[in-house]
């Protein structure tokens, strides 16, 4: 497992970005895959992006539509989130997870997939 911690979040205006971090610490946080998932009152946590542990692959919640981007720094053990295009339903908590490199696709997007988690960064948008 690694020590995964969140940044960035906060409150911003339909339309507007933030960007979030997570910084990972631990003796493997560079050979895993990192994900985000994001969870909003009332609802289930949700798959929204990840990223393999080289940076090549990235996958994407349907969802996401070409709003947000993932990418990571491993020199920085540093996984990042770009949100653009934000609107009152991207409002939730947001999580960053990492597991071992994932021999499947299908298992970028489970959520019981991954060993660590961050405690989440709160991103509010409001309309």
């Amino acid at each position: 497992q690694v020590q995964l911690v969140e940044s960035g979040g906060g409150l911003v205006q339909t339309g507007g970005s933030l960007r979030l971090s997570c910084a990972a610490s631990g003796r493997t946080s560079s050979t895993y895959a990192m994900g985000w998932f994001r969870q909003a009152p009332g609802k289930e946590r949700e798959f929204v992006a990840a990223i393999s542990w080289s940076g090549s692959y990235t996958y994407y919640g349907d969802f996401v539509k070409g709003r947000f981007t993932i990418s990571r720094d491993n020199a920085k053990n540093t996984v990042y989130l770009q949100l653009n295009s934000l609107n009152p339903e991207d409002t939730a908590v947001y999580y960053c997870a990492g597991q071992p490199q994932p021999y499947h696709v299908s298992d970028y997007k489970v959520s019981g997939r991954y060993d660590s988690w961050g405690r989440g960064t709160q991103v509010t948008v409001s309309s």
